[in-house]
C-alpha cells in the first residue's frame, strides 16, 4: 500500500497516510492512457468547420445562356463549384467528433496515470487548509515551498480564498476528484492532494475533461 507523508503549508511534516492501492499502487498500463487521451482530444475539438454547397450561396434561379449557339461551355447555374464564388463541392459540415471509451478502460488509465506519478515521486499530501485572505502572493509562496510552479491541486471541498487567489496563477489547476482525469494528471509535473481528500479519489470518473 502506498504510503505517504503529509505536510503542512509550511512543508512541514505533521503526519503520515495509507493511499488506495487500487489507484496509487496500480500496474502501469500505457495503452489505456492511450486511448483516453486521444478521446478526451477528440471530444474537445469544436466540429465548427463549415462552407456553402451550391444550395446556400447567393446566385443561381436561371441559366446564364442558353445551351446552344454562344460557342461558350454550356452552364446551368453561377452556382457551380467550378464558378468563381461559386458552392463548395463535398466541403466540411459542422460535426461532432466526441465518442466515449467504457469506465472500466477511463478507470484504468486514471489508475496507471496516478500511480506513475506516485512512483515518479510528484504526489503530494497537504493538511487541510484555507487562506484568511484572498491574497495571490500568498497563494503563490505556498506552492513554491513544495516547488510546484507546475500542479494540479485536488480538492473535495470548497476552499474559496485559495482557489480565489490561485486562479490567475500560469500553470496551476484546483479540481475536484470527481473531474479529476487522465489528461490533466498528464499536463501537470505534480499533483497535491488535500489530506482529507485522499481516501475519496477514485470514486467515480468522468467521460471528459474539466476546462
Amino acid at each position: 500500500m502506498p504510503h505517504l507523508d503529509v505536510y503542512d503549508i509550511e512543508r512541514k511534516k505533521v503526519g503520515e497516510i495509507d493511499l488506495s492501492d487500487e489507484m496509487f499502487g496500480a500496474e502501469v498500463k500505457e495503452h489505456l492512457i492511450h486511448e483516453v487521451v486521444k478521446m478526451q482530444l477528440a471530444n474537445r475539438r469544436a466540429g465548427t468547420s463549415s462552407t456553402k454547397s451550391r444550395g446556400e450561396v447567393s446566385g443561381g434561379n436561371r441559366k446564364p445562356w442558353k445551351q446552344k449557339g454562344t460557342g461558350r461551355a454550356r452552364s446551368g447555374s453561377n452556382t457551380s463549384p467550378i464558378w468563381v464564388r461559386g458552392g463548395c463541392a463535398f466541403g466540411p459540415k459542422p460535426r461532432d467528433y466526441s465518442y466515449l471509451v467504457p469506465k472500466k478502460v477511463r478507470k484504468g488509465a486514471l489508475k496507471s496515470v496516478l500511480s506513475m506519478k506516485m512512483n515518479e515521486g510528484k504526489v503530494w499530501v497537504i493538511r487541510d487548509f484555507d487562506l484568511s485572505e484572498i491574497k495571490t502572493k500568498k497563494a503563490l509562496e505556498i506552492l513554491q515551498r513544495f516547488e510546484a510552479e507546475n500542479a494540479l491541486f485536488v480538492s473535495h471541498q470548497e476552499m474559496a480564498n485559495f482557489e480565489r487567489s490561485s486562479r490567475n496563477l500560469r500553470g496551476f489547476k484546483v479540481i475536484r476528484p470527481q473531474g479529476l482525469n487522465v489528461y490533466d494528471v498528464l499536463s501537470f509535473d505534480k499533483i497535491l492532494i488535500l489530506e482529507s481528500t485522499a481516501p475519496v479519489i477514485g470514486g467515480d470518473v468522468k467521460g471528459e475533461v474539466s476546462e
